[in-house]
């Protein structure tokens, strides 16, 4: 068993029939299939290598083992079917869905071992310039409606529902343990200012461009230079700042680049609007404090951890930008 990752059962595990139509699909037997190990789910994940040489990745699994993630698969291969032409320089190629009995799966391309951590200078501005490529090419469709527009995906973070929903900001608070009273009080001092500045992302103006809303270590790589996103069941439409900000907090609690500088990377590529960053800082700020003192997830046990880490990350950057007191507190978060 490895350790700090979820378990992850082998691809004899699989069923002969889900097995057995991979094959076909390739025309070839599978003559490896390395399981994948890293991310927050538990769903089984191979990398397969078939007799004549051909690679791919496989997930999938069945709605009874894993709620969570097979509601992802679904929305995924939408995505996939529907958006490809958006986003097929900047994803893996989509070989195709399984549907099996209670079995889900996706085929997709075999992009390979994971790029970071750890996170070099040159590994953040090489992502970041290929986010902004993406971005921009990804500006002016005629999206779907069942595409998220920000006006229905902000209300579902917001201060005011954090303060309600976390009995006025205490549960919060109380997860600095011996530092909460200190907690507190730097949250409510800084609640009225996070909540103007995380309101305005809803009237983002245009440009609006396709967000992949999950980018982070786990779900990219760097091949040649070429930047490969993957897992795809969020995204949705959006301001490009809402992006780079999510990313940037990413890289720095992964014990990279400063957000600042991974910001500054980007805005080389494409300028960004100050507001939005602020916006959007605030926001995904929200996002995190809504999530972070929750139960823990069965199907996700690390991700809450991970989810308190960025809280106190973006805490800290959304402090310098918002010119409030340093959150001392917050370090309570690392640990």
């Amino acid at each position: 068993m490895r350790r700090g990752v979820e378990a992850k059962p082998p691809w004899k595990a699989v069923p002969a029939a889900v097995r057995h139509e991979v094959e076909r699909l390739f025309d070839a037997p599978v003559v490896r299939a390395a399981r994948v190990w890293g991310g927050y789910s538990p769903t089984p994940t191979f990398r397969l290598t078939f007799s004549d040489g051909q690679r791919a990745f496989f997930k999938g699994g069945t709605e009874a083992a894993n709620p969570f993630a097979y509601k992802a698969l679904a929305r995924e291969e939408r995505v996939y079917r529907e958006l490809g032409g958006v986003i097929a320089p900047w994803a893996p190629t989509f070989y195709g869905a399984l549907h099996i009995g209670d079995w889900r799966a996706l085929l997709l391309e075999d992009v390979g071992p994971k790029t970071a951590p750890p996170w070099t200078p040159w590994r953040a501005r090489q992502v970041v310039e290929g986010l902004a490529a993406f971005h921009q090419a990804a500006e002016g469709h005629d999206y779907p409606d069942w595409v998220p527009r920000p006006e229905q995906w902000v209300t579902g973070a917001s201060w005011r529902t954090v303060a309600a929903e976390a009995d006025g900001l205490r549960t919060i608070a109380a997860m600095a343990g011996e530092r909460q009273e200190e907690a507190l009080a730097w949250l409510e001092q800084a609640q009225p200012r996070l909540d103007a500045a995380a309101q305005q992302i809803a009237a983002s103006p245009a440009p609006l461009t396709l967000l992949h809303n999950d980018t982070r270590s786990d779900n990219l790589r760097l091949r040649e230079g070429r930047l490969v996103l993957f897992d795809w069941p969020w995204a949705r439409l959006g301001p490009a700042e809402s992006e780079v900000v999510v990313f940037a907090q990413s890289v720095s609690v992964e014990q990279g680049p400063a957000p600042e500088q991974v910001v500054a990377w980007y805005e080389r590529e494409v300028p960004l609007r100050a507001p939005l960053v602020d916006a959007a800082i605030a926001w995904w700020a929200a996002f995190f404090a809504d999530a972070a003192w929750r139960p823990e997830i069965p199907e996700l046990p690390r991700l809450r951890p991970f989810q308190r880490r960025q809280l106190a990350e973006t805490l800290r950057w959304a402090a310098r930008r918002l010119g409030l007191p340093e959150p001392a507190w917050t370090v309570a978060l690392d640990e």
